[in-house]
């Protein structure tokens, strides 16, 4: 019997199709944003009124003149059309956590039966996609359709090129007739002017009246496995959910840690430098690329930017991997667990602060027990992440997550914050009032052999257990999923950071109204501060049971599942704090609440449908076909008998599992999404796992020939 897959094909059967050589003229530098409408574009392009006003918007966040738009509109489409775009598109972000699109051409019919190009002021600012199919949470009722995409000026449009032409890409926010948000960026977006009002605040307290604006900064890691297309497409669990569903473990996984950072085989290299070279031409400053720990498994990381840019270029990165790993005869996965046994996906979301004038207020300097800035907004994070843990841990969670977090390759379910033996050193001094200063390390690193150079050496080692780590001027929020969009992390992370820095302000100056000295006050609420929230500074191994066991004891939260974190959503505290910042109002929070519900259930509900489908119309079928063959080619036997009673003890096995796994399917566990989401978790999962458990026991046993599914040997080595 020939298998339906042949692994010969995979490994030679691609080519280069279409894909032309980079010519010397290919630089970096001069690809660089060739399809972003950049400032400098729009500044040649536009009067100078029409650009100063433009710019306050962008620069200065002044609210924008709707009597430039226009003018604004021509140079836009003029400079699209220079790039081959005949048609244009309001580029959103749903509640789905992915984009959304609606092209319209810029062709307007005339009277005469011609046709003239044209983009008015309007069709720029505000688009109307209809807002009935998209998530709401009830903010939307099917029959209310009515839905409006506005412009983001902070963001820069983008030209996204096809085989037949090209498109101008428009960011903008989506919300409902009634003004709500419906998408990821509205918030986000929120959440930058609370940031900005609260640290203006803070420096103000600090004598520092030059600065003008302060946002926070963000450089997002994506961790991504590439598939041979030969294998993927003949994987219905891959193709319907992501994930496999099923895949016995190989002999060879990443125990040899041979994979992380080794050399980059060639078709993947190529790949990469393709998917590069579109990210370039749209501004994206990609600046990493590596293998990564698991077999198949890569990384690549941009340098910083603002948040919403950074928000909006992290779902272009995902986009372009995947269309670019098509043309490789590849399918690129970006689930958070697509392969059971083996390291899965995050998504590292590194996050600072700066202002307009270039400082980063978590920058600690050469001595950081002086930089009493940076002890202060380093401070208001500690206390952020301990005020709020539930909030953190909410903005990762989801159905796909929780297979990774906790699994010993990704932080834990409880948030922490590693900050280094060196900076933890100085906010124990500062609060047991030690006097003595902190004593640097040389700062020089020998390797034993004068060949080798002296290396500079880090105030702190890095933590990789540790879900939010100090990493030398920032912040790294570990804990975020491969497959889902940073807005919300970092909507929640800028939100609670901004009540922290109003918090640690007011009690400065009440203090400094009761005629203390501000250094005084400073010094008093910082030790305060750290004091009070001490036991979320955990430096030690997150792995490990011990920590379990120590952050239960320190009182710290541990939500263990999805479903658990988003209860959490709507409490009182939390309705208030988005309320306060004007980031989200109440309305709108449930909202979110129901659609992560909804998406938990129905995620796992197409997972569960597709693993009863598989088991029974081809893994049971496939099986019961390698029994027929044994009893045809060798009756009689007593090896033959005895696996026979083997495969016949684990088919009876698989098939009870996959009568459970089906009676539980019928069941969607009640009226309404967060019921049905408790059903999966505790009835449908468990079911899943124990069909699983018995079809992975079946394929180490089955002939390769019978089995229908590629297995994990092919699927993570053959390249």
């Amino acid at each position: 019997m020939q298998h339906e897959f042949d692994v010969i094909s995979a490994a030679r059967n691609w080519r280069f199709n279409g894909i032309a050589a980079p010519t010397p003229t290919d630089m970096v530098t001069e690809v660089f944003a060739t399809d972003v409408l950049t400032m400098e574009q729009l500044r040649l392009r536009l009067s100078k009124p029409v650009w100063h006003s433009l710019n306050a918007t962008i620069e200065r966040s002044h609210a924008i003149d709707p009597s430039i738009a226009d003018t604004v509109a021509l140079a836009i489409k003029t400079w699209a059309m220079e790039k081959g775009a005949t048609h244009y598109t309001h580029w959103f972000q749903p509640l789905t956590g992915s984009t959304a699109e609606k092209h319209e051409s810029f062709v307007m019919p005339t009277p005469d039966g011609s046709a003239i190009s044209q983009f008015t002021g309007r069709e720029l600012i505000q688009g109307e996609p209809d807002a009935s199919s998209f998530p709401s949470g009830g903010l939307r009722a099917t029959f209310e359709a009515r839905g409006y995409t506005a412009w983001d000026p902070t963001s820069p449009a983008f030209i996204m090129h096809h085989h037949n032409g090209a498109t101008l890409c428009i960011p903008t926010a989506f919300a409902s007739w009634t003004g709500e948000a419906l998408d990821l960026k509205t918030p986000l977006l929120r959440s930058m002017d609370a940031l900005n009002t609260s640290a203006l605040r803070a420096l103000r307290l600090f004598g520092d009246l030059d600065v003008q604006k302060v946002g926070s900064t963000v450089g997002a890691e994506q961790e991504y496995f590439l598939v041979d297309e030969e294998f993927a497409y003949r994987r219905p669990d891959l193709v319907m959910t992501g994930r496999t569903l099923f895949g016995a473990r190989p002999p060879r996984g990443q125990e040899l840690e041979d994979h992380y950072f080794g050399s980059i085989p060639s078709r993947i290299l190529t790949f990469m430098t393709e998917a590069e070279n579109q990210l370039y031409a749209l501004g994206i400053p990609v600046k990493t690329r590596h293998n990564e720990v698991a077999p198949g498994q890569y990384e690549i990381a941009p340098m910083f930017e603002q948040s919403n840019v950074a928000a909006d270029h992290q779902q272009l990165v995902m986009q372009v991997l995947r269309n670019t790993a098509r043309r490789y005869g590849l399918m690129c996965l970006v689930h958070e667990k697509p392969f059971a046994g083996i390291n899965g996906s995050g998504k590292h979301v590194n996050w600072s602060m700066s202002t307009n004038t270039g400082m980063n207020l978590l920058d600690p300097g050469d001595t950081p027990h002086e930089n009493m800035l940076f002890l202060f907004f380093c401070s208001a994070v500690i206390r952020a992440v301990n005020v709020h843990q539930d909030l953190l841990r909410i903005s990762v969670a989801s159905a796909s997550n929780d297979h990774r977090l906790g699994a010993n390759e990704a932080p834990p379910a409880i948030m922490s914050i590693f900050l280094g033996d060196d900076l933890s050193g100085v906010f124990d001094r500062l609060v047991d009032g030690s006097k003595s200063s902190v004593k640097k390390r040389s700062g020089l690193l020998g390797l034993g052999t004068p060949v080798l150079p002296t290396l500079p050496q880090h105030a702190s080692d890095r933590n990789r257990t540790s879900p939010f780590a100090f990493t030398g001027n920032k912040f790294e929020f570990r804990a975020v999923g491969a497959s889902q969009s940073i807005s919300f992390p970092i909507t929640v992370l800028n939100t609670i950071v901004a009540e922290s820095v109003d918090v640690l302000t007011t009690a400065i100056e009440t203090r400094m109204k009761k005629k203390q000295t501000f250094e005084a006050a400073l010094q008093t609420v910082l030790k305060e501060t750290y004091a009070a929230n001490r036991v979320i500074v955990f430096n030690g191994d997150g792995y490990s049971d011990k920590w379990q066991k120590e952050a239960a004891k320190r009182g710290l939260l541990n939500l263990k599942s999805a479903v658990d974190a988003f209860e959490q959503l709507t409490s009182e505290q939390n309705s208030e704090l988005f309320s306060r910042n004007s980031v989200l109002t109440h309305r709108e929070l449930e909202a979110r609440q129901e659609v992560m519900f909804d998406q938990y259930f129905k995620t796992i509900n197409i997972e569960a449908e597709t693993t009863e489908w598989i088991a029974q119309t081809q893994l049971l079928p496939g099986i019961i076909r390698y029994l027929s063959d044994l009893n045809r080619s060798a009756a009689g036997l007593e090896a033959v008998g005895n696996l026979k009673d083997e495969i016949e003890n684990k088919v009876s096995t698989l098939y009870q599992a996959l009568s459970v796994l089906r009676a539980k399917n019928a069941e969607l566990g009640g009226d309404n999404v967060h019921s049905k989401s408790l059903h999966m978790r505790d009835n449908v999962l468990p079911a899943m796992t124990s069909v699983r458990q018995a079809a992975d026991a079946l394929e180490k046993i089955c002939s390769y020939e019978h089995w229908p599914l590629p297995g994990y040997r092919e699927m993570l080595f053959i390249k």
